[in-house]
């Protein structure tokens, strides 16, 4: 009787949750359209922030932090970039 209840109480949400689909039940749909509508009117009511335009400095491609150090203790060298 224990195996059943330990495969059946880990099942029952799973189970419960099947049932309400089933029967055209969508849970969490009516929070789901509260939360959009909230961060619809939030997102609206505030102008957008003015960031300043600051130039953006080229990436860098050399190897940095602990990348630099596993390539200074690596056998050979890595393969060149084609």
């Amino acid at each position: 009787m224990t195996e059943l209840g330990a495969f059946l109480l880990p099942a029952v949400p799973l189970l419960v949750l099947l049932i309400c689909l089933l029967c055209g039940r969508y849970p969490g749909c009516e929070a789901i359209v509260r939360l959009s509508e909230r961060l619809a009117t939030r997102s609206g009511s505030r102008a957008p922030a003015a960031r300043p335009l600051t130039p953006l400095r080229p990436r860098s491609f050399a190897p940095g932090g602990g990348l630099l150090i596993a390539l200074g203790l690596a056998q050979r060298p890595p393969p060149l970039l084609a």
